[in-house]
């Protein structure tokens, strides 16, 4: 028996999926999709243009002016822009993913795949990746291995020294085995604990432990102000020690004499490049960050009032220092430093230093103001550097709702810093290229269908620190793997999100 299938009328409110048009045999399996009237811009940073793309079985398997099957569904775009889905390539989205699996701080903003295990710490590999292949999240899932990690699991407590020759050799079997089960690779956080006590010759070994399999380096480098340039050398020389890309997480110029000295990063950089070190970074586009009020005294001595007061001169004032959680007393919780010392008849110094030492040396988590406006749109230029989030689905920062949108609203629409099509190669393609992830970030037939339907007109972040979780506006349609997980302004339930791993499974 023939069926009638008819185009219906599409909402303004969003994209519609509905019955191709014309006379037709019953539909086929369900999934068969062709998205028209859409402007592509397909992440090679090539113009954007009008055409057509079919997904079915997961894959985008056409591009182009494209007459819908019998049965497909068709999703009419109403000229907004088609990308691929953005790729995280510094998430923290994994925290609380299996509570909240339609992942909605990630999805809301665009993104489709997100890159765990940053800033060395990292979970068992193969314990996260079967994980996400059981419960299957809103999105796609990779993981570094990290060193932090791995320390931890060999030194235990007793890491606030250089690695024994025999505990640097069980880091490396345990690096080894992360890298069979697919890991991308390394990832340090050098400015942390225990990655801090870690000497320049232990991450090198760690790191070259990986090249064997294809993987790749990437650092929160050991200082991101007071010894940034040696912190910089010290990447770099992994990659060419180790013979791997590298990638400086999160790049930026945290220290008020440092601002304004982007092009001098920027030129480090490209003379690495030149010298052959394929070497990379990733920038979110906000002048603060979050962290650990710790992070602040690099020698770790927080009695040092020296210390502290260069960190409240030269790296954040104590009005620009918010608490973002302080457990002994949670009414701190989203009040500045200035306004704490204040309520406690302190000056700022020796109030940061209460803090931490109420914490039994922990220390209050924080978001800090810390960057110049004109170093973070040098550095978001920089032809090498992807868009990230640094991002968590319940983060007191920002950046977890509205990182993307950010970047497509304030610095492709309002200032220009990029042009619409080189900002969604940042967060596309480079992206996928940066971390080693093959099979997505472009719009061409064999590519992984994870696609995000955004008006270009509209497209901003709403997320602010008094309100982190404010869901950006612009962002219309997200697929994952050819479902929709994100349509109308709220998560669709669907779970397709696949775990990546490093060799199969993209």
């Amino acid at each position: 028996m023939r069926r009638l299938w008819i185009v219906c009328l599409v909402s303004s409110m969003g994209a519609m999926l509905v019955p191709a048009c014309g006379s037709r045999e019953a539909p086929p399996a369900a999934g068969a999709v062709v998205i028209r009237n859409a402007i592509v811009v397909d992440g090679t940073g090539a113009p954007g243009r009008a055409a057509d793309v079919r997904v079915a079985g997961g894959r985008i398997v056409g591009v182009g002016t494209l007459e819908p099957a019998a049965g497909e569904r068709l999703v009419d775009a109403r000229g907004l822009v088609l990308a691929p889905a953005f790729i995280d390539t510094h998430s923290h989205h994994d925290r609380g993913l299996t509570d909240e699996p339609g992942a909605l701080a990630a999805v809301s903003q665009g993104i489709g795949t997100i890159v765990v295990g940053q800033d060395g710490s990292s979970r068992p590999v193969a314990d996260l990746l079967a994980e996400v292949d059981a419960h299957r999240p809103a999105v796609n899932v990779a993981t570094y291995i990290g060193h932090g990690s791995v320390r931890r699991d060999v030194m235990g407590d007793d890491f606030r020294r250089a690695a024994t020759a025999g505990e640097v050799a069980r880091m490396q079997a345990l690096v080894e085995a992360g890298m069979r089960d697919g890991a991308l690779g390394l990832s340090t956080g050098l400015e942390y604990d225990p990655g801090i006590y870690s000497t320049p010759d232990e991450v090198v070994t760690l790191a070259r432990a990986v090249a064997p399999f294809g993987g790749r380096y990437i650092s929160h480098i050991r200082s991101e102000d007071r010894a940034l340039w040696d912190a910089v050398d010290e990447v770099i020389a992994v990659g060419r020690a180790a013979g791997i890309p590298v990638q400086l997480s999160h790049v930026k110029l945290a220290m008020k004499s440092l601002w304004g000295q982007a092009d001098r990063l920027i030129a480090v950089l490209d003379e690495a490049r030149a010298a052959g070190v394929d070497v990379t970074a990733d920038v979110y586009p906000y002048t603060y960050w979050q962290s650990g009020m710790t992070v602040l005294f690099p020698a770790r001595d927080f009695t040092d009032r020296a210390a502290a007061e260069f960190a409240l001169r030269e790296l954040v004032t104590p009005p620009d220092l918010l608490v973002a959680s302080f457990a002994p007393n949670p009414a701190y919780d989203g009040r500045t430093l200035a306004d704490i010392a204040a309520e406690r008849r302190v000056d700022p110094a020796q109030a940061m230093m209460d803090l931490i030492r109420e914490t039994d040396g922990r220390g209050p988590g924080i978001v800090a103001t810390s960057m110049d406006e004109g170093d973070v749109e040098r550095l978001l230029a920089w032809p090498f550097a992807n868009v990230c989030s640094d991002g968590a689905l319940r983060g007191a920062h920002p950046r977890g709702f509205g990182a993307f949108p950010r970047v497509l609203g304030r610095y492709v629409r309002e200032r220009q810093v990029l042009t619409l099509e080189e900002a969604v190669r940042r967060m596309t393609s480079l992206a996928a290229a940066n971390v080693g992830l093959t099979g997505r970030g472009t719009i061409a037939p064999g590519q992984a269908a994870d696609l995000v339907l955004f008006d270009p007109v509209t497209v901003i972040d709403r997320a602010t620190t008094a309100e982190p979780q404010a869901m950006s506006v612009g962002i219309d349609t997200v697929w994952v793997n050819g479902d929709v997980v994100f349509a109308e302004g709220r998560v669709t339930g669907a779970r397709p999100g696949l775990a990546l791993r490093r060799a199969g499974g993209q």
